[in-house]
């Protein structure tokens, strides 16, 4: 009975940590670019009495094995990068990745970390920033004069100055893959960076070798779903309440024990 009740509280354990997980995609429900996670379990090692085949009489094998479980663990919180609404603006600095990639900022530190927030602005030097100041990685500068900018769905991007009636070139944003984007590393403000788990960056156009394309005047919204998160809040507050009443169940039965005599 005290390894049930130890068993249990690796259970209320783990659920906390769902309930963690859940919050946390809740409150972020409203912010843009962002990507859920998942609490994944796996079960503990096992106490084995007797295993399976072992010989119980003259020519006889026990068909299965007596073996106790001690409990769980939470083994990962996997990041689902599935496809957040997009949602119009009408800014034409707001840019949205459809499809999969990352765009690259550059940090003060002189790090490059990733993201799919595209809700861009025009610092003092004509580039595009995030709402935090980061930079985007690359030489592309837009002129402060420009009447408008035009952000082209293979990622070229042009303006249009005054004196000149014809668009000016001014680069080609990139997309930033990764063999398994789930591995990257969150920092925070809708940022990641590369590990071991992810993989190698490889760079390339919107729309090729597997990225997304761009759309102008678009923003990504978090892919949480509120109805599902509720759903998995109340199923995780529910198999916690359901630790407790084992953990209770035991404690009475040590109480019947130990007024024996």
């Amino acid at each position: 009975m005290f390894r049930s009740l130890a068993t249990a509280a690796t259970g209320m354990e783990a659920q906390q940590t769902k309930l963690d997980v859940t919050a946390n995609n809740i409150a972020n429900v409203s912010t843009a670019g962002f990507k859920k996670s998942r609490a994944e379990f796996a079960d503990l090692m096992y106490q084995t009495s007797r295993p399976a085949g072992a010989p119980t009489g003259a020519g006889t094998n026990a068909p299965a094995g007596l073996e106790v479980g001690l409990g769980v663990r939470v083994a990962a919180t996997q990041r689902l990068l599935g496809q957040g609404e997009l949602r119009q603006t009408g800014n034409q600095l707001d840019v949205a990745i459809e499809g999969q990639g990352f765009f690259q900022v550059q940090l003060p530190s002189g790090d490059v970390a990733y993201t799919r927030n595209g809700a861009f602005q025009l610092d003092a030097e004509g580039r595009l920033v995030t709402s935090e100041g980061y930079p985007l990685a690359g030489e592309l500068a837009i002129p402060l004069e420009a009447q408008s900018v035009s952000i082209a769905p293979d990622g070229t991007v042009s303006a249009l100055v005054p004196g000149d009636p014809q668009p000016q070139n001014l680069g080609q944003l990139q997309i930033a893959t990764f063999a398994n984007p789930a591995g990257l590393e969150p920092m925070g403000k809708t940022l990641f960076r590369e590990s071991g788990g992810s993989g190698a960056v490889v760079l390339g156009a919107p729309g090729e070798g597997g990225a997304g394309s761009l759309m102008q005047g678009t923003v990504e919204l978090s892919n949480v779903n509120v109805v599902e998160e509720m759903i998995d809040l109340i199923s995780g507050q529910r198999a916690y309440e359901v630790n407790t009443r084992v953990i209770k169940a035991a404690d009475e039965m040590l109480g019947q024990t130990a007024q024996l005599r």
